[in-house]
């Protein structure tokens, strides 16, 4: 890579002319600006003091070195001019590199991609749904973030297990359970018409009313509000409910395990929806119980302490935390003790040392607490577990409260948005010669596609505002635009074909040709894509791909606005940008790849 010659070059430089000796990654070597002639820039005034020149006869001597120093096997210059502007030396490289850089990689959908390591995976956990209710918004945010960080990290030669703790026991299960027993009649999905992951919200909903409505009725009749919220009849039954399944009741247990049936069914339809998938699925009923045995060998460690009341914690006030709870005096564990017995067995069934657990950023402290707890039970490979924090998710109306009803259901969204790609699509006239089932196929790519987007621009780290109908358009950052900036490539490359028998895969490039401003600003966009790639994976952050593939659209279709392609009379230029537009539309097809997001060949 060219930029790795000239910091080599640059360093040769300090050691040949000036007797300086540096570490490569002290030398900066970043894109020019585009206001400055160039296409990467050296900051040359770390180097002034040892150098005892001014930064200009420095960054000069620098630059009459590179020039000379990086030439190809024939003579020609690597580097075909420099500039200095006070202490920045700007590097222009030659036009026959770039040629020749977008010859080698105009057909190579994996450009910017490395090879699988030979190492012990990473561990990605998402989604971790609840089974007393269907997937909503944020849910729809921590599996694209989830699904999309895994598949960068496999960009970037991890080799990457996704897996998902799916919370299936507790009171909050209980409470759609006691409902159902109550108000539903043997209701079932078939029945009711319905998904079974929203039949069951439809109660757990159901129960917060009623729960609701009783608390009311015993403060109307004396009852202090904290004792109301306690005992209402509807709460006792529940928590008599989770004393059944603790007990291994097997009605209790039946019902359970048909509920939630009804619920895994309707969340398997909603992640082949999103098009995110699992190697491999926890379930807490299965789980909940393992961090015992971590406990009583953190009691015989001495790293927990048990109380009068024969509770276990662990004292962290010494690391700026507090005392944490990991059993309670009756024996029975919390979520802080599944979590470390979850983490243990990730860490046995996979012979992973790194867990990345995309969570809300409402569990900063579990996860920092549960990092700290692992460490000093002896864990050495807990110190590369990672909390990928995210933001929140809200509509334009304001926040969404599940047990209220008042979230917006995965599977509502995802048929909204579907709607809307097609009033769009077809008010655009982006369908003609379209057959029903292909017209179908586009709405939802083009649905999907704009909601995936959407949510994975945002920083992981910032709340957010989701509204559908911004999402939803073929101008500005979104991933419409992008798709159909994909679609016009694609037919560039057709016509390319049919017209002038450009066969892309047999094409050879004439080096000599020069390039204009803005096919040079495309190639460069093209370059960073690695670099961007990796940055991505060392923040978990698909922001950087979004923001990136939207800029080499921006890119591209101004290099179309301005710049004849096919009606080019020179037919060596018209090989040399039916050739970039190739390399553009694999470059955007693998960076909306990351993002989940499929691209159409036409539209």
């Amino acid at each position: 890579m060219i930029d790795l010659l000239i910091k080599l070059s640059v360093k040769k430089a300090l050691s040949s002319l000036l007797s300086i000796e540096i570490e490569e990654k002290d030398i900066l070597i970043s894109p020019t600006k585009k206001e400055f002639i160039g296409d990467f820039t050296l900051v040359v005034f770390p180097f002034v003091k040892q150098a005892k020149l001014s930064p200009e006869v420095l960054a000069n001597k620098i630059g009459e070195f590179v020039l000379e120093d990086l030439k190809a096997e024939n003579n020609e210059k690597v580097i075909s001019g420099f500039n200095v502007i006070k202490g920045f030396l700007n590097f222009e490289v030659s036009t026959k590199y770039w040629i020749d850089f977008i010859d080698k990689f105009k057909t190579k959908y994996t450009y910017g991609y490395k090879p699988i390591r030979d190492e012990k995976p990473v561990v990605v956990e998402y989604s971790s749904p609840n089974t007393n209710k269907p997937l909503h918004l944020g849910h729809i945010r921590n599996n694209l973030l989830g699904w999309s960080v895994a598949e960068i990290l496999k960009a970037n030669g991890f080799a990457v297990r996704k897996v998902n703790l799916i919370n299936d026991r507790g009171i909050h299960i209980c409470k759609s359970m006691i409902a159902w027993q109550l108000f539903g009649d043997g209701e079932t999905p078939e029945l009711a018409g319905i998904k079974g992951d929203h039949l069951v919200g439809k109660y757990y909903v159901l129960f917060d009313k009623h729960y609701k409505k009783e608390v009311e009725e015993m403060v109307t009749g004396g009852i202090d509000k904290e004792t109301a919220e306690k005992t209402a009849p509807i709460l006792l039954k529940a928590q008599e409910l989770l004393r059944k399944w603790e007990a291994k009741d097997k009605d209790t247990i039946s019902l359970w395990e048909k509920m939630n049936g009804w619920v895994y069914k309707g969340f398997d339809e909603t992640y082949y929806r999103m098009g995110v998938d699992f190697d491999k699925v926890y379930y807490e009923s299965n789980t909940y119980l393992l961090g015992k045995d971590i406990v009583k060998d953190g009691l015989v460690k001495d790293v927990l302490y048990k109380r009068e009341d024969g509770s276990v914690w662990c004292n962290l006030t010494n690391d700026g935390l507090d005392e944490k709870l990991l059993q309670r005096a009756d024996g029975t564990s919390v979520y802080m003790t599944q979590d470390l017995g979850t983490a243990v067995l990730r860490h046995n069934d996979f012979e992973s040392d790194k867990l990345l657990y995309v969570v809300g950023n409402e569990q900063n402290y579990h996860f920092n607490v549960l990092k700290i707890i692992l460490q000093k039970l002896g864990y050495a490979w807990a110190e590369n577990i990672f909390h990928l924090s995210y933001g929140m998710v809200e509509l334009p109306e304001g926040k969404m409260k599940s047990r209220e009803g008042t979230v917006v259901d995965a599977d509502d969204l995802i048929e909204e948005m579907i709607n809307t790609a097609q009033q769009q699509t077809m008010e655009h006239g982006k369908i003609d010669n379209f057959s029903s089932e292909e017209a179908e196929k586009l709405y939802y790519m083009l649905a999907m596609g704009a909601l995936k987007y959407f949510i994975l621009k945002v920083d992981p780290s910032k709340n957010m505002t989701f509204n559908p109908k911004d999402s939803i358009d073929f101008n500005g950052n979104t991933g419409p635009f992008i798709q159909y900036t994909h679609a016009r490539i694609r037919s560039i490359l057709r016509k390319a074909q049919e017209e002038k028998d450009i066969n892309i895969d047999t094409l050879s490039l004439d080096s000599s040709l020069e390039l204009n401003q803005k096919e040079l600003e495309v190639v460069r966009l093209l370059y960073a894509f690695p670099n961007v790639v990796e940055l991505a994976g060392q923040t978990f952050s698909p922001a950087l791909i979004a923001n990136y593939v939207y800029d080499l659209a921006k890119s591209f279709n101004a290099f179309y606005q301005d710049t004849s392609i096919l009606r080019e009379e020179n037919d060596s230029i018209v090989r040399l940008r039916v050739a970039l537009s190739s390399f553009v539309g694999n470059t955007i097809k693998s960076s909306m790849e990351l993002l989940g997001i499929k691209v159409p060949e036409r539209m």
